[in-house]
């Protein structure tokens, strides 16, 4: 986690490849550590993000929706597609083809002239081991250096020592023979320190504002950081600054409910109102985020949100539960009186850890392959501390087989997969929690875990809170725990009896929508919008991802809103009386799977791009 206010670039800190040829362009969503470990609001952005792509609602739709056209793009497989963006004439689309998988990524283009006769005339070819997903905005550019139409796209990795990050961007002023400007370019460095490569990048936007021209990215490996980039001349890019906006605004963060600990930057807009350039931020667990960014080198703070606790739209159906958070995507609406939000949520179920003894919170999440926690289950007992469990450590002392025993394995040295293995072998426990190890980048950081097994296992919880579970949180020292190298080991003997420890699950619902008044300072909340089905229980399963993706607001209706909800199709509401009510919805015949949604005009008509995971581009016009 990057810790400073801004920081200025320099040539050693960036990475650049400028491409001087048309290079890889055809016509026609973890940093996972070597043990496991998923660094905080990574495993957030995996492919695991973006949902599951089985089940999905029954067809339907109402009678102010017309699908205006379809097409199926190339090489699509389930899960494919990705990101949509509209160039800015509204004659061209550009959808990213996304996937860990390292195949047949990059950008289609999709001439959409005639909207009822949309047709694929290119495909930029991601270089080998990168791959685009949220970042696809095409924009006019026009500045003493360039004048033309600009793609920018982002960069995530599929395939180490060959992929890069940071982000691309073409000359797309013929979009049927794009042209790189330049590829792989962004911050080079992590907590101050040097790399080889650009870090890699979630999403990415531009903005022309007049004389100048720029572009902020999402760092994956420095979760909080905004990250602008000058592309006046998009020939040579420069860094501007980065700002670590949870440090920069403090009053962003949340203090309660506790469970609100993945603050990172997800994605973000940019947009001239009167004579400000506002940057509209979606910041995960800290809410969504205005600040001015005028003068990129010298910030200012406009506005923030909370999550509203309990959560408001849960409340509706009955439940009391706390908010998810999940700043997922937000816009302004056409005349800036408002500011709606997209909270993305894939899990309907939430998962409770809590040392029953001390009466205090654990920061633990499921790990990514072991056995599920049911829905409503609850495993409550006491713990024994089993040691590092790695090959050639201390062997795991059996647990007992007709008492509810939680291993507390300690982090460090072996993959977690093989700690799980070592206590399943050792037998009679019904659950482990992995603590955190020490050095620099761990103690008490929470992180997520690619893990398999085959008993419930939760982590990474902070080292601090595994020395509590044994009743020596007094002998934690951070200090020193940060100097370590990672093999220290706990000073807790193997077989110690610890703490009582539970882990619960219970129903919470699906990713939802917010809207707030655009206000100065705490934006306050006025409504919020599900469909149906998202607090329902018998439909947490069997029926896709149901929940929202992206926000996209009308060009010509200030109150009007368009939503990609996944499994549950193209939505649409408006804003009436301060609340956000559903007047449209469209699901096709064998299910959607939606994921972008972008506003154009073709002869001054209003029409809305669509992109679906498993299909490709779907054109929408809405009746009033």
């Amino acid at each position: 986690m990057s810790r400073r206010l801004v920081r200025a670039a320099t040539a050693a800190t960036l990475s650049l490849a400028v491409v001087a040829a048309l290079t890889g362009v055809a016509s026609a969503h973890d940093e996972v550590q070597g043990d496991g470990a998923i660094t905080p609001g990574q495993e957030e952005r995996n492919a695991r993000q973006h949902g599951d792509t089985a089940g999905h609602l029954p067809a339907s739709r109402t009678r102010n929706i017309d699908l205006v056209s379809k097409i199926r793009l190339k090489n699509v497989v389930p899960g494919k597609v990705a990101d949509v963006g509209v160039s800015p004439n509204g004659n061209y689309a550009y959808l990213a083809a996304w996937g860990n998988t390292c195949g047949y990524n990059g950008i289609y283009v999709v001439d959409i002239t005639n909207p009822a006769a949309p047709e694929q005339v290119a495909f930029i070819q991601s270089k080998e081991g990168s791959y685009p997903g949220e970042g696809v905005q095409s924009l006019h550019v026009s500045t003493p250096a360039f004048t033309g139409d600009v793609l920018v796209t982002n960069n995530e990795i599929c395939k180490d020592r060959a992929g890069f990050g940071g982000m691309n961007a073409y000359d797309v002023t013929n979009p049927a023979h794009p042209k790189p400007l330049f590829e792989g370019f962004g911050d080079e460095t992590v907590n101050g320190a040097g790399k080889k490569a650009a870090n890699e990048t979630h999403s990415v936007f531009a903005w022309d504002a007049g004389a100048k021209a720029y572009a902020v990215m999402v760092d994956n490996e420095e979760g909080q950081d905004v990250d602008i980039v000058d592309i006046t001349n998009p020939k040579r890019p420069s860094f501007v600054a980065e700002y670590d906006l949870d440090e920069t605004f403090p009053q962003i963060l949340q203090a309660a409910p506790p469970n609100l600990t993945e603050v990172f930057l997800h994605d973000m807009v940019v947009k001239q109102i009167g004579r400000r350039q506002v940057m509209l931020l979606s910041y995960w667990d800290g809410g969504y985020v205005k600040i001015d960014v005028t003068d990129p080198r010298n910030i200012r703070y406009l506005g923030d949100t909370d999550f509203t606790n309990p959560d408001p739209e849960a409340a509706e159906s009955g439940l009391t539960v706390p908010p998810e958070g999940n700043g997922h995507q937000a816009e302004f609406t056409k005349d800036n009186a408002f500011v709606i939000g997209a909270d993305e949520d894939f899990s309907p179920f939430a998962a409770v850890a809590r040392n029953v003894d001390d009466g205090t919170d654990l920061d633990a999440s499921q790990g990514s392959d072991t056995k599920p926690l049911a829905p409503g289950d609850t495993i409550t007992g006491p713990t024994v501390f089993v040691g590092r469990a790695c090959p050639g450590d201390a062997a795991v002392p059996a647990g007992d087989p007709t008492t509810t025993d939680i291993a507390v394995v300690e982090r460090g040295v072996c993959t977690f997969t093989e700690k799980v293995a070592a206590v399943e072998a050792a037998g009679g426990y019904d659950a482990v929690l992995i603590f955190n190890r020490t050095a620099s980048d761990a103690c008490n950081q929470t992180l997520g875990m690619s893990v398999e097994g085959g008993i419930p296992t939760f982590g990474v919880a902070p080292r601090e809170q595994g020395y509590a579970i044994f009743d020596i949180e007094g002998q934690y020292n951070d200090a020193a725990c940060l100097a370590g190298d990672g093999t220290q080991l706990a000073p807790i003997p193997v077989g110690t009896k610890g703490d009582t420890l539970t882990f619960s699950s219970y129903f919470d619902g699906w990713g939802y929508v917010h809207l707030f008044d655009n206000s100065g300072g705490k934006m306050k909340e006025l409504d919020t919008y599900a469909i149906p089905q998202a607090h329902k229980q018998r439909f947490a399963t069997g029926f896709g991802d149901l929940s929202v993706h992206e926000v996209a607001t009308s060009h010509v209706d200030p109150r009007l809103a368009y939503f990609s909800y996944y499994a549950a199709g193209f939505r649409v509401a408006r804003i009436q009386n301060g609340e956000l009510n559903e007047i449209g919805h469209f699901i096709d015949r064998g299910g959607n799977n939606f994921w972008g949604v972008e506003v154009f005009k073709d002869g001054g008509e209003e029409y809305v791009a669509a992109s679906d995971r498993d299909y490709g581009l779907y054109v929408f016009q809405v009746s009033p």
